[in-house]
């Protein structure tokens, strides 16, 4: 796939984007996110719509980064992806991950109060990112197929069944909720924010048209 250039993208994201680069993917995680690249590649090589939902037990966290970072990877190099994201539980895009978002470089905006909808951009032309916390199953993540990306042990762990999915795929992350309220706080939801970009990058760079 061609990579699309940043340079229309906000500067302070892609000026992130290139620090992110940066960042090396180890051989074990390679070996997890296989999977991920393999079931993307069989839909490109097939010509048939890639839908992915990234799914964590409360949808507020890793599972939000997962979503964003994967669309916004997905429109770096030009494969037709949507991404969505859900959870087993209603919560809200916990303010410490939007936060980190915001300090990634995106554009966000929000409507509603106890469990906002957030407009998320990577630049003035890109598709808009919409995130709030929701079920796996809310409307707004309409597929008839669909690979369900485990980002946590807890629902991965209780979620034996998801109707519609045709792959189950567990991509675990650490929580940076362990950090809420202490010195480290920005520095772990920033380092788990990146990570997960660096790692969504490394999957679709991996395919080829």
């Amino acid at each position: 796939m061609n990579q699309q250039e940043t340079n229309n993208w906000y500067p302070a994201l892609a000026k992130a984007v290139e620090q992110i680069d940066q960042r090396s993917v180890s051989e074990e995680r390679r070996e997890v996110l296989q999977v991920l690249i393999d079931y993307i590649q069989k839909k490109v090589d097939e010509g048939q719509p890639i839908h992915l939902n990234f799914i964590c037990t409360h949808n507020s966290r890793r599972s939000q980064f997962s979503q964003v970072w994967a669309q916004t990877a997905a429109d770096r190099y030009g494969v037709s992806a949507h991404c969505y994201s859900g959870g087993v539980e209603v919560t809200a895009f916990n303010e410490r991950a939007v936060a980190s978002i915001e300090r990634s470089g995106f554009q966000v905006s929000s409507v509603g109060e106890e469990n906002p909808k957030y407009t998320i951009t990577h630049s003035e032309s890109g598709n808009q990112i919409l995130a709030f916390s929701k079920l796996f199953d809310d409307p707004v993540n309409t597929a008839d197929q669909f690979a369900a990306i485990m980002t946590c042990s807890h629902a991965d762990d209780n979620c034996p069944f998801i109707p519609g999915t045709e792959q189950r795929i567990p991509v675990r992350y650490e929580d940076p909720k362990a950090f809420d309220d202490t010195p480290k706080e920005v520095e772990m939801y920033d380092e788990r924010s990146h990570q997960i970009a660096s790692e969504m990058f490394y999957v679709f760079s991996q395919i080829k048209s």
